[in-house]
């Protein structure tokens, strides 16, 4: 059976979970769902029936259906330990996973598309006051991320030592949607170290947003 991945070409949650199926080397059908063109393709009643949350990804396996981006990466691990994105001993795993909360739960849903139109159109909140919304509260998660990746003896080369974890395939996504917000990385030396790492990896290459079918050309 073949993986397909219900996916956004500049989604962060599904921008982690590409990271993870390139550096697995797991082939996978890509199913484009555009946020934006007609009010978004996640609203429509044939996506809603994959995923009622109108979110991106949706992973599909048979009849296995997973939705949210952390529950499939742990299910990768899982399935396909090798290579693998966890560390080996409990500590270290804990500490990934936390990372990987730290964006995936507390700084990217804030600024998620379904939270800034609810701003700007439900809200009536001027662009300016929406984007001051995303850099203070990009900012100040990035600052928690920082703190922690500069401070913490675990922190290697990437995330957690020396090799990439579920952590790193959550950071690159996030810096550049803290870019596309007006954070950039100019305060944040150890996120942007890292991210700089990772970039230059195949796997990370190949998941990268202009490299996506639906990315505009």
């Amino acid at each position: 059976m073949k993986i397909r991945l219900y996916s956004y070409w500049r989604s962060s949650a599904a921008w982690r979970v590409r990271i993870a199926l390139e550096f697995k080397g797991l082939p996978y059908e890509y199913v484009p769902v555009h946020l934006v063109r007609d009010g978004g393709e996640q609203h429509k009643a044939e996506y809603r029936a994959i995923n009622p949350q109108s979110r991106v990804p949706t992973l599909e396996y048979g009849e296995l259906r997973i939705p949210q981006s952390l529950a499939i990466l742990e299910w990768l691990e899982e399935t396909h330990p090798e290579p693998a994105l966890l560390p080996r001993d409990p500590a270290g795993r804990a500490r990934v996973r936390s990372l990987a909360a730290l964006i995936a739960t507390d700084i990217q849903p804030l600024q998620n598309i379904s939270v800034t139109q609810y701003l700007s159109t439900t809200a009536g909140l001027p662009d300016e006051s929406v984007n001051r919304w995303l850099t203070e509260w990009i900012g100040r998660g990035m600052a928690a991320l920082e703190a922690r990746l500069a401070g913490e003896p675990d922190t290697g080369r990437f995330a957690h030592g020396d090799e990439p974890t579920i952590a790193d395939a959550c950071i690159v996504p996030q810096c550049y949607a803290s870019a596309r917000f007006g954070v950039g990385l100019e305060d944040y030396p150890t996120i942007a170290r890292i991210n700089a790492a990772c970039v230059e990896l195949a796997a990370f290459v190949r998941a990268a947003p202009d490299a996506q079918p639906d990315a505009p050309k």
